[in-house]
């Protein structure tokens, strides 16, 4: 691979290898797994940002309880929420985004909005890239046939 002649390009690239890598993939991972986006734009949108439990699992259509406890429980833990336990019969939770989880919305918006913007094209390219190894492997199979003949 060519070295990047352009420094922020190499400043870039530095900062996704060692610690600041691992920093950026771990955020990533956390951010972009399949529920918490939701969940961290779920509770956006409520009064406070702030939401009980039952309110997350009717507001987030597919989540089962357990996936819902296991990713509030990470969320928690990684200081973009709040858990708060009323001393009620029965005991009501509620979830809260904390400053450092508001922070994230807007990079969330935005990356939000550029995946709407480019889904077109991620699709066009997936289809196109399809085709093409389809092609590959009835050429594939044709030249195996071929040969065995």
């Amino acid at each position: 691979m060519k070295k990047p002649r352009n420094p922020k390009v190499k400043e870039t690239i530095e900062k996704c290898r060692g610690n600041d890598g691992m920093a950026t993939r771990q955020f990533i991972d956390r951010i972009g797994d399949k529920w918490s986006i939701l969940i961290v734009m779920v509770l956006s949108h409520q009064p406070g940002h702030r939401a009980r439990f039952s309110d997350l699992k009717h507001g987030i259509e597919g989540i089962s309880q357990t996936m819902l406890t296991s990713t509030l429980r990470a969320l928690e833990r990684d200081g973009f929420v709040e858990r708060e336990i009323f001393p009620e019969v029965p005991p009501r939770v509620e979830y809260e985004l904390t400053k450092f989880g508001e922070s994230v919305l807007e990079p969330m918006k935005a990356l939000a909005e550029w995946a709407t913007r480019n889904w077109a094209a991620v699709e066009k390219s997936r289809e196109k890239f399809d085709a093409k190894e389809k092609a590959k492997g009835s050429e594939l199979k044709t030249s195996s046939v071929n040969r065995l003949r």
